[in-house]
């Protein structure tokens, strides 16, 4: 699925759509919507950079198990475990 960010709403936030992804990342990371690992993919950015952006926002990184049991699943299913 491809999401389409008009550049009237990129224009009026002042972001380019790199920046946009991350901030729709975040969100819906703090909101557990998204793994860490789901989160860091949406954003195009890799764990550790995303790490660092959610610690610039003093944002905790919440992984726990449940989070682990997932991406070990999103894996199995890309078949790459």
């Amino acid at each position: 699925m491809s999401i389409n960010i008009p550049d009237e709403i990129l224009t009026t936030t002042r972001m380019t759509e790199a920046e946009m992804k991350q901030e729709i990342a975040v969100m819906l990371f703090q909101k557990e919507k998204l793994t860490l690992a789901q989160a860091s993919r949406f954003a195009n950015m890799n764990r550790i950079a995303f790490q660092h952006l959610l610690a610039s926002r003093q944002i905790p990184v919440h992984y726990g198990i449940e989070d682990f049991e997932k991406d070990l699943q999103n894996l199995r299913e890309m078949g790459r475990l």
